[in-house]
């Protein structure tokens, strides 16, 4: 006679109590196991290492599927879902970013002489949590609380370009790529294309992208194993920021952000 599953959840943190849930339970540790093994899974090797039958692993799977937390790829094999890595960021995100961003922000707006913001992502967008104004008659403003597209915001941008592939699909899916001026991205090859490049040299551009006649710069400030839990940015108008000026304020929003992310005891 076959030996059937034991019913033991491989990497669930059990223990008693009369509001255990038992369904819960197991659907928790099938997406723990699928997120510990690198590459995806395969139903039947995932059901042997939960210790459930491979129809109830499918049946819990196909509900974390349908909660966007599970994703298969078609060919039988299991990952993390978005809407996973978007709970996991919340966590770090809310953490202490925004004091310990707070004296860095001060030194990078005297620094820079422009207006400094610092946002996260939230619903598909990026909202802003805080901002230091500069003190120049015509400056930037995007104050804590408003919330612009990522794709078309560099904020949005830093955040976009360091998120798993499937997390940006589902934003892009969710919320388009919508036109705001004659330079907004509005192709997905072409936002992929200028993501590698925030990837490459390490921070964002916003040309006039979202408003005519602002340009900001930004850089993701990281949480632990890599993952981005908000963005710092520097924002003036355009007439301000002649190239050479963008590279050399890139340069300084990414040094910033580092030292956010080290200050707040996290990994870059």
């Amino acid at each position: 006679m076959a030996n059937r599953p034991s019913g033991k959840i491989s990497g669930t943190r059990r223990g008693s109590g009369a509001g255990r849930v038992q369904s819960l339970a197991r659907a928790i540790g099938i997406l723990r196991a699928v997120a510990e093994t690198r590459g995806g899974i395969a139903l039947n090797a995932l059901a042997r290492q939960v210790g459930l039958a491979p129809s109830t692993t499918h049946r819990l799977l196909m509900t974390l599927r349908q909660e966007g937390l599970a994703r298969d790829d078609g060919h039988g094999r299991w990952f993390v879902g978005a809407d996973a890595f978007a709970i996991g960021s919340a966590f770090l995100r809310d953490r202490n970013v925004v004091d310990v961003a707070g004296p860095v922000m001060r030194r990078l707006m005297q620094e820079a002489k422009e207006t400094v913001n610092l946002a996260v992502a939230i619903d598909g967008e990026a909202l802003y949590l805080s901002q230091v104004e500069c003190e120049q008659i015509m400056r930037a403003f995007s104050r804590p609380g408003s919330r612009v597209p990522m794709h078309s915001s560099a904020v949005g941008k830093a955040l976009l370009a360091h998120m798993p592939g499937p997390a940006v699909d589902a934003i892009v899916t969710r919320r388009g790529l919508p036109k705001f001026t004659e330079r907004t991205i509005t192709d997905r090859a072409a936002l992929e294309n200028d993501l590698r490049l925030v990837r490459s040299q390490g921070y964002a551009i916003d040309d006039a992208e979202h408003a005519i006649g602002l340009r900001c710069v930004a850089a993701a400030i990281f949480g632990a194993g890599g993952v981005p839990v908000a963005a710092l940015s520097i924002s003036a108008p355009a007439a301000r920021v002649p190239d050479r000026r963008v590279r050399e304020l890139g340069a300084a929003v990414k040094r910033a952000a580092d030292e956010i992310s080290a200050a707040s005891g996290r990994q870059a």
